[in-house]
């Protein structure tokens, strides 16, 4: 039980010990004693080591601190076309990864079935951010509806729900567009612009 994390706070010098002046704790907190029995570890193994944060902590912590840079952006090339900028990278980055999964999988049936196969039986992080429900599952016809969302949460909360669409909804389109571009892929409510619900809509083109 040596290696054991036994409190948040030893949580965070273990995962940032040459940043912890970012998190407001000086440096000469730091025991000696453990830093160097965790500096006695390869980097590998430290980093390897499973942490105790929720999931509201890990989103907090992956985007709190980048998103006052996002919207530092967003006012010096403009609203408009920061968001556009965002919404295009976002777009190719998971029109990449969808090739880059069907190159995996050359034998994957590219289909409405197949994409509703991953939320039947959704990963951990699925489960735990989000909420939902499948509304119909045809061969050609499909509808989810998302009643919670952590990404939406945590975006409106920090009071940006624009930058969030575009650097995590849009991706959406991407990937569908380059899993099969006869999957016609819409969605008339979005949580993170306020809506009740996200209703994804699938259709096969004719």
């Amino acid at each position: 039980m040596g290696n054991q994390i036994t409190s948040r706070r030893e949580l965070l010098f273990r995962i940032f010990p040459a940043c912890s002046l970012c998190l407001g704790i000086p440096q000469f907190a730091l025991s000696g004693t453990f830093a160097q029995a965790a500096q006695s570890l390869s980097i590998d193994k430290r980093a390897a080591e499973k942490t105790d944060m929720s999931y509201v902590d890990l989103f907090s912590f992956t985007y709190s601190r980048y998103i006052p840079v996002l919207r530092n952006l967003r006012d010096q090339v403009g609203k408009e076309k920061f968001l556009e900028m965002l919404e295009k990278a976002t777009y190719e980055s998971a029109f990449q990864r969808s090739e880059a999964l069907i190159k995996q999988n050359p034998n994957l049936n590219r289909d409405i079935t197949t994409v509703m196969s991953y939320m039947k039986k959704p990963s951990l992080l699925y489960q735990h951010a989000l909420t939902y429900k499948i509304l119909k599952d045809k061969e050609n016809e499909a509808e989810m509806s998302i009643t919670e969302c952590l990404w939406a949460k945590t975006f409106r909360e920090l009071d940006a729900a624009d930058i969030g669409y575009a650097l995590v909804c849009h991706g959406d389109v991407g990937f569908i567009q380059a899993f099969n571009p006869q999957i016609t892929f819409t969605r008339p409510k979005v949580l993170m612009k306020g809506d009740s619900e996200c209703l994804f809509q699938y259709r096969m083109k004719a």
